[in-house]
């Protein structure tokens, strides 16, 4: 057995995914209600909502809150996925956090209150709560893991929720259509608390707002009363060497106009995100916690958010344009950036989960490259290179496929197409070029 605390919080990710509260609902008990400690802010969502979350945790550090994230998963390095004051927590913390958790839950399993080992999310969403306790915040951001109704951070009780996207993923937990993913969702609408949702299909709507309707929550629609009219770019911005790297627009809501604001994350997507940020900030503003207007537009300007249509860039000059894209909704709005941009069609460094739909994800991906190189992440769920490859066949022959195992071999067969060029399918990869590219 091992002493070292985060070797034994990384061992416990053999217990895979447990969908359930009872261990969660022991554990913060037994620790005295972390959770309670400060005040939340409760987001889930397909994608979108870790942008949304860097956005609203950036605006409340930015109007002088003692402000938190919790998102996941984390591309390099844990202490990621616990952001306090801007800033990812100290290791020695964080390990200090967890040795103090492994009693707890080693009591919780002696005694009989919990019958088999909490699992890696569940430990790391306590650790987040211990975290903003011991360090005095007063408003936490948190990122929903997966779905949202038996989520390991839906033991709080939030001052406002919001649910940025509905769409296809993790169909084996979430369910086949979206409707039941979004019903899934909305399992973190607690009674009485509004809810921001963002621009959802029929089916997702009105799922959300029957939940809603039961438990007594407002229900605030992003684009209601909102007027968002995007500003053209700059010829800079244009130039088919300068992939835009924000996008401006004149945003109004019923509560205030904020004239000009600048997007800091790239893409048209992000605009949809930054509605809901900003209306749920609003709200906050309106149960107490200050956010006055220059503060959300700081918020939406400059979030730290790395691996969203990131650009990085070598020493040598090679650049690589990074996209955690990885299912086909999250394709679909990379693709569209693709299209946006001038110049011609970029070569694209793929890899992705088994479980994902990977035959929709280049079919939308496909048609906005120039070529595709297929890797495999360091990840044991990562897809064979050779089944990507057979699969790209069947969706888009005319795109050339090129399989090639090894990451630094995939990087190179890229970058001799192109000097810029493309990663995305799996936030898995994101981090292992980052490492690569340092």
């Amino acid at each position: 057995m091992t002493s070292d605390p985060l070797a034994y919080l990384f061992g416990l990710e053999q217990f895979g995914i447990r969908f359930g509260l009872e261990n969660m609902l022991a554990l913060v008990e037994r620790l005295d209600h972390p959770e309670r400690a400060f005040r939340a802010v409760h987001i889930a969502g397909t994608n979108g909502k870790g942008s949304v979350s860097a956005m609203v945790e950036t605006a409340l550090h930015a109007a002088g809150h003692r402000a938190a994230r919790y998102t996941s998963p984390h591309l390099i390095d844990l202490t990621e996925r616990f952001v306090i004051d801007g800033q990812p927590v100290a290791t020695d913390l964080l390990g200090s956090v967890v040795a103090d958790l492994r009693v707890a839950i080693e009591g919780l399993l002696r005694d009989g209150t919990v019958q088999a080992p909490l699992t890696f999310f569940e430990v790391t969403t306590a650790a987040a709560f211990e975290l903003f306790r011991r360090r005095g915040v007063d408003v936490g951001v948190l990122e929903v893991g997966l779905g949202g109704r038996l989520d390991a951070t839906n033991v709080v009780r939030p001052l406002a929720t919001a649910i940025t996207s509905i769409a296809l993923d993790h169909e084996r937990y979430l369910g086949s259509t979206l409707g039941e993913i979004a019903i899934e969702k909305a399992g973190i609408i607690k009674p009485g608390v509004p809810v921001v949702i963002g621009d959802l299909a029929p089916e997702a709507t009105r799922a959300i707002d029957a939940v809603a309707r039961e438990r007594g929550a407002r229900v605030i629609h992003a684009s209601d009363g909102a007027r968002v009219v995007r500003m053209k770019a700059h010829a800079t911005r244009q130039a088919a060497d300068t992939p835009s790297a924000e996008t401006t627009v004149h945003l109004s809501t019923p509560t205030r106009d904020y004239g000009e604001v600048v997007i800091g994350l790239r893409g048209a997507h992000q605009i949809g995100n930054a509605l809901v940020a900003v209306r749920l900030l609003e709200l906050l503003n309106d149960q107490g916690i200050a956010v006055p207007q220059q503060a959300v537009v700081a918020g939406l300007a400059r979030p730290s958010w790395p691996g969203r249509l990131e650009l990085r860039q070598l020493k040598d000059g090679r650049e690589a344009l990074l996209d955690a894209a990885h299912n086909p909704a999250g394709a679909a709005a990379l693709a569209s950036y693709l299209r946006d941009q001038a110049g011609p069609r970029l070569p694209l460094v793929f890899a992705a989960m088994r479980d994902k739909d990977i035959e929709g994800m280049l079919r939308v991906l496909l048609p906005a490259v120039s070529r595709v190189v297929f890797t495999a992440a360091s990840n044991a769920r990562s897809a064979d290179p050779a089944d990507l490859v057979r699969v790209a066949r069947g969706v888009a022959p005319e795109v050339p496929a090129i399989e090639e195992r090894p990451l630094a071999a995939a990087l190179a067969a890229a970058w001799c197409a192109s000097p810029r060029i493309v990663v995305a399918g799996s936030i898995f990869l994101l981090g292992d070029v980052m490492k690569e590219i340092g």
